[in-house]
């Protein structure tokens, strides 16, 4: 049986291995449109990015879930494609389709995009003033999107279904797509850095779509990516928990654990809890997976989802969270039923 632990700091000890008598738990996406409070200040602010770069409006949203539902967690209000527009990428949002890149990478010299680092220090202002406000229960979690998945909006200019451009370019051109790669890895340890300095205590690698790789390209994409960021990262803080996040790995999450030197695994809604808990190293602290379907569904089918979960892990680090996001249609009520499943 791993260590019992009583920490204030929940959350955070379970990152570092240790077993409690209660599963912390947050949401992914928690800050965000299904909160009547955040569609309140978002329309105050303007569009998504304005809310982003605006320090005292996303320290807010950052803290309304910790407000409302006392979740163990905080994540920081932000978005994975800072990364990008620090850069030197433009960065909008379209209503109704999502984020926009300009210019293509694949349209311009890598080496002409003008950094803009103030949009990192626009975001450390937020980690300070969160930091400065959270109470001492609430582990803060910084993040940033994985590289892969970065490439795929920088290439592409945008989100989508298979990656296929990005995979495309991957393969004709190796040597200059691996480049933007290690260009992002630079940019992703600097900023991560940058966020623990300003107080976060923990940090989540969102690699969103990493499920479109083949086993050779996800070693050279994924893993090996993911494992320069946290050698870099614990190299300059050996204590800081770090969660990988590869959605879609499936199988491949075990050589995901083995090579990276993540601190803890997220595991998506399609992963077997039963083969994670079998099949990844044990006593490795492990994140997920609830449905977000099964959220917005509530009720019975809830409940069941939910106590599955916590009895397959309740001999081992776990953390309750969702498989991806929460969605915005997603009751409040549920989210409060989730919480109490959890909690008894």
């Amino acid at each position: 049986m791993p260590n019992v632990t009583h920490s204030p700091k929940l959350l955070l000890e379970t990152l570092r291995g240790k077993k409690s008598d209660r599963t912390p738990v947050w949401l992914m996406r928690q800050a965000g449109r299904y909160l009547p409070e955040y569609r309140e200040l978002r329309a105050s602010k303007g569009g998504f990015l304005e809310l982003c770069y605006d320090a005292e409006a996303a320290a807010e949203v950052t803290l309304q879930p910790i407000k409302r539902f006392a979740f163990d967690g905080a994540i920081l209000f932000s978005d994975i494609l800072i990364v990008p527009h620090a850069m030197g990428q433009n960065l909008w949002f379209e209503a109704g389709e999502g984020p926009r890149l300009a210019p293509k990478i694949t349209e311009v010299a890598l080496a002409s995009l003008e950094r803009a680092p103030e949009h990192f220090e626009a975001i450390y202002k937020t980690v300070r003033r969160v930091a400065s406000q959270i109470d001492d229960k609430t582990t803060f979690m910084g993040f940033a999107g994985s590289p892969w998945t970065i490439a795929t909006y920088m290439v592409q200019g945008q989100g989508s279904k298979d990656q296929a451009v990005t995979r495309r370019y991957a393969y004709k051109d190796e040597v200059a797509f691996g480049e933007l790669i290690d260009a992002i890895i630079e940019n992703t340890v600097e900023y991560l850095l940058g966020q623990v300095d300003a107080g976060v205590e923990a940090i989540q690698l969102f690699d969103s779509w990493a499920g479109t790789l083949s086993p050779a390209q996800f070693e050279k994409w994924v893993i090996a990516p993911n494992a320069e960021i946290i050698s870099r990262l614990k190299a300059v803080h050996p204590d800081l928990p770090i969660i990988g996040f590869p959605k879609g790995a499936g199988a491949k999450l075990l050589a995901y654990a083995n090579e990276t030197g993540a601190s803890a695994i997220g595991l998506d809604e399609t992963v077997d809890p039963l083969w994670a808990h079998e099949n990844l190293p044990a006593g490795l602290p492990l994140q997920g997976n609830l449905d977000p379907l099964a959220l917005i569904a509530g009720g019975e089918a809830l409940e069941k989802s939910a106590r599955h979960i916590l009895q397959i892990f309740e001999d081992r680090p776990h953390i309750f969270n969702l498989g991806h996001g929460i969605l915005p249609d997603t009751p409040i009520e549920h989210v409060e039923q989730l919480l109490h499943i959890v909690r008894q």
